[in-house]
Formats: C-alpha cells, structure tokens, sequence
C-alpha cells in the first residue's frame, strides 16, 4: 500500500512539474477581465482581419495595426511566440526584441494584440525548434519566406 502512494504521489507530482504554467513576463496593465503584456494596448490602430493581411500582405509591412485573433497554440518552454489563428488564417506571433512573455496557459484564448507584419525566411532548423517549443508536430509552422507578427501589445482574457 505504500509502494503505491508512493508511485501515485510521485506520479501527480511529476504531472504538476511539467504542467505548471509559466509567466515570465508582468502584465503592464490588468483589470478584472484581462491582462495586456508588452505596452498599453494602443486602441487608435487601425483593426484589421487576418485575411486582409495574408491577402495584402506587401502593403501592410511594417505598418502598425490591431488584430483579434485566438492564440492556437503558445511557446510551452517561455511563452516567447505564438501561433494565432483567425478562421483557416494562421500566423505566428513573436514579440517585439524579445522584450515580453506570455503565460503559456494562454491557448484557446481569441486576443487582441498590436504589432507589424514582417517577411522572414524561416529554416528547416528554426521550423524544427518552433515546433519542440510547441510541443507539438503541427503543420501550422511553416518553411521557407512567410508572413509573421511582431507584437508590441497582447491583451488577453483572463478567462475564456
């Protein structure tokens, strides 16, 4: 009987280690129903949809804007990157000189971030480490010159 709380005991903790949600980063503003990382939110940037900035991409470069998005999948080893997904539209979300986290129990989610699209060229090795800091195989990593967000601002819900 003691071997087997024992094994149970060791077992929950094990789970609770590599469950534990992250938050490297403080909240620059919060209230009672979410949180903002990075800077203030700034609400005078124009909104857009994620189809209109895969669909026009070349002339949304590096313009500052407002987008909702759900968080489909967060950086498990920091909450250093996100995958944000609007419909079938998909796009990750890096933050600006790695200069904020968000806490990586932010999946499922739908924020309203700011930030610049920008055209990168990503490796079969950077797809690799994106992909192990998912945690995940997904296919939402993509290779190659693809579009991406550079976020100054994520407000998120605090519940969802």
């Amino acid at each position: 009987m003691k071997l087997a709380l024992s094994t149970l005991f060791g077992f929950v903790l094990t789970f609770n280690v590599y469950a534990e949600t992250l938050r490297l980063s403080e909240p620059v503003t919060q209230d009672a129903q979410s949180e903002t990382f990075g800077v203030k939110l700034d609400n005078s940037l124009p909104k857009l949809s994620m189809k209109n900035l895969l669909t026009d991409s070349s002339s949304h470069l590096a313009k500052p804007f407002q987008v909702e998005a759900r968080i489909a999948k967060v950086c498990q080893k920091k909450g250093c990157f996100f995958i944000a997904q609007q419909d079938q539209h998909i796009l990750r979300v890096s933050f600006r000189d790695y200069s904020f986290f968000i806490p990586t129990d932010s999946s499922g989610k739908t924020v309203m971030l700011a930030g610049e699209l920008v055209q990168k060229e990503v490796s079969p090795e950077q797809a690799a480490h994106f992909k192990a800091d998912l945690r995940s195989e997904t296919d939402m990593v993509k290779l190659g010159v693809v579009y991406e967000i550079v976020a100054d601002s994520v407000k998120i819900p605090r519940s969802e």
